[in-house]
């Protein structure tokens, strides 16, 4: 089976699991529940800190399905081309999924993808997810990722918050709800942080 056949199925199945009933996430106003978590930049793991990255100024929490499946490839490239310009803007960045730390240190490093640009976090048992409100889908036998591994873990609803210094959500975009495309969640998210970054309201 040819990859651009793997990547289509796998594009398909994802869509047909997330095309489930929204879900109640934080909205806007919220305190960002705080979490530390193990997470992977260029391959390598760390302990990842919301409270820590926030004293920097605000921080882009960005959950996604899964690495190394089509909209969340693009999403990944996105962030990664987009990065210097979240740095202007003071804002951290950090995808959250239910990968492993063995996948997103793979994902983490490669050069078509988050390309060691931001790191990004697992949350393998979706506790992080659950204290966002956003429900952890079950995994689903027989599905592939776009190198046709199999994907053993469940899915996290795509969903990005920009929290702000203060620790509340500024903004949140969810494609369940606001149908917004995976590349939009970027700069959608780099549009409010640069906003702030000005003064003006998000």
């Amino acid at each position: 089976m040819n990859k651009r056949l793997v990547v289509a199925m796998a594009a398909v199945a994802l869509g047909a699991l997330l095309a489930a009933p929204a879900y109640a996430m934080l909205k806007s106003g919220a305190a960002a529940p705080d979490f530390t978590a193990t997470a992977s930049q260029a391959g390598k793991d760390f302990t990842f800190s919301l409270k820590d990255a926030l004293k920097k100024g605000p921080v882009v929490v960005y959950f996604y399905p899964a690495a190394y499946t089509g909209g969340c490839d693009l999403e990944a490239h996105t962030f990664a081309t987009q990065k210097d310009k979240f740095d202007a803007a003071g804002a951290t960045i950090i995808g959250v999924s239910a990968d492993s730390i063995q996948r997103l240190n793979e994902f983490s490093s490669d050069p078509d993808f988050c390309a060691g640009k931001f790191p990004i976090a697992s949350d393998a048992d979706g506790r992080i997810a659950a204290s966002y409100d956003l429900k952890l889908i079950p995994p689903q036998p027989g599905l592939k990722d776009v190198r046709g591994q199999a994907i053993t873990h469940g899915f996290i609803p795509r969903t990005t918050f920009v929290i702000g210094r203060d620790g509340k959500v500024v903004s949140a975009l969810s494609s369940d709800e606001d149908h917004i495309k995976p590349d939009e969640h970027v700069t959608r998210a780099l549009a409010i942080v640069q906003r702030m970054q000005a003064g003006k309201s998000p």
